[in-house]
């Protein structure tokens, strides 16, 4: 397993919303992006993934920006959640964990642009 205190990570994640292209990041608006430690066992079900077998390196939760109405206004954020465990788990070196925070990142913003998976990477 890879080590990264949690700090760093939080570091990569946001040097990953970072490098999004500005005209994505500038749309990006009432998203907030965390850091957990580990995917709940509801994530993982709402993700359609079995609990015993699989896991997430990330989870989008919202309304999708393709789905929202014109009377979407005052709502709770949006959230993309990062989870740091299974990342750590699944990167042999630093190198290929940034990259993997960085697609996480990419491929849960993709969600929030209405992306479904088999449009994202």
């Amino acid at each position: 397993m890879m080590r990264m205190n949690r700090e760093e990570f939080e570091k990569a994640v946001a040097r990953a919303l970072d490098d999004l292209p500005e005209e994505i990041a500038a749309l990006l608006d009432n998203v907030v992006v965390v850091v957990e430690d580990e995917p709940t066992e509801e994530d993982l079900v709402e993700a359609g993934l079995d609990p015993k077998e699989e896991t997430l390196f990330g989870l989008y939760q919202g309304v999708a920006l393709t789905e929202r109405g014109a009377a979407w206004a005052n709502m709770l954020p949006d959230r993309i959640v990062v989870y740091r465990l299974p990342l750590l788990d699944a990167c042999a070196d630093r190198i290929e964990l940034i990259r993997e925070i960085r697609d996480t990142v990419v491929h849960e913003v993709g969600h929030f642009f209405g992306l479904d998976e088999d449009d994202l990477p």
